[in-house]
């Protein structure tokens, strides 16, 4: 087959299951194993770029910082970003490199630490709703909200949450290095989370407490690249309309003007499907030949056409 570019945008299961305690042997035996389906996708031909989530790490992270704080100064929610997207960057590139290596095959990995510009009048940072962290009680909402500031929202049944902006990403900041990466043949991991949130100011960069959405800045990484396919894994092999109801539709293909249409009606909820859903449009509208979404089981079988939905012009 001719070249092709695949951006594989890993969701959270591809690094953490949800029945796993998180501990370092229970991931790396995770992304073990999606290193391995990176493998087979790279021996069918294609050529790769990873992006991936980073939530549950991050709740971890922040989990720690309210342990500790009475011992150790807690870290910012931009440096917590970072620091999640080194921890699996190296996961990610050191599985693969062992992977591709069993294979044959010398083709370099290396990870990029991102940072993701957003603009400081964007109206997410007047309307916080990206629920992230551990759940706390009242009491500690409370005290959390009164020494610290932060808005917290209440999830019925299960607690309170601090929620932060989720501003829209305007630009990669270090999207001229990643480019020389891939131009040289190398396998570049980036954006992990959505990258690093950042605001342009008199004296150059600075994090901001916010979290950009994965799904969206992984559609700006696959048309940097120049990528053909985004390839959206997640919980599902299939989208699906009144998802989870005894109507439940699975969708094989989706063309952008009927993915608008379901998103103007309300299918999609936020937080879930509709990013995805959003992300796909933007990468074919930039010149991108089609967004695929399903699990990470049926990759290489949605890649070849046989599973996922596959939204295109």
């Amino acid at each position: 087959m001719a070249e092709r570019r695949v951006l594989i945008a890993l969701g959270g299961n591809a690094i953490l299951r949800h029945q796993d305690t998180g501990t370092a042997e229970e991931q790396f035996a995770t992304v073990r194993r999606t290193c391995r389906q990176i493998r087979e996708i790279i021996e069918d031909g294609y050529t790769v770029a990873i992006t991936h989530g980073n939530g549950p790490q991050v709740g971890d992270i922040l989990l720690k910082n309210e342990l500790a704080r009475d011992t150790l100064p807690p870290m910012p929610l931009d440096i917590c970003g970072a620091e999640s997207q080194g921890m699996i960057g190296y996961m990610l590139q050191q599985s693969l490199d062992r992977e591709l290596s069993e294979a044959g095959l010398s083709i370099p990995v290396v990870t990029v630490l991102s940072q993701t510009l957003v603009r400081r009048d964007d109206p997410a940072f007047g309307n916080p709703a990206k629920p992230i962290g551990p759940y706390y009680t009242a009491m500690q909402a409370s005290r959390l909200s009164e020494e610290k500031g932060w808005r917290m929202a209440n999830e019925t049944g299960r607690g309170y949450r601090r929620v932060v902006p989720s501003p829209e990403p305007v630009a990669l900041v270090e999207a001229d290095a990643i480019k020389t990466l891939v131009r040289l043949g190398t396998i570049v991991i980036a954006c992990g989370g959505g990258g690093v949130p950042v605001v342009a100011g008199d004296a150059g960069l600075r994090g901001v407490e916010a979290v950009v959405d994965k799904d969206h800045t992984a559609a700006l990484f696959a048309a940097l690249i120049g990528a053909d396919d985004l390839l959206i894994l997640t919980d599902v092999e299939k989208v699906a309309r009144n998802f989870g109801r005894p109507d439940q539709v699975d969708l094989d293909t989706l063309t952008i003007a009927e993915a608008e249409e379901y998103l103007r009606g309300g299918e999609f909820p936020p937080g879930t499907m509709r990013p995805k859903i959003e992300a796909a449009i933007r990468f074919v509208e930039s010149g991108g030949k089609r967004t695929i979404i399903t699990s990470l089981p049926r990759a290489r079988d949605a890649l070849a056409g046989l599973a996922g939905t596959i939204l295109s012009l």
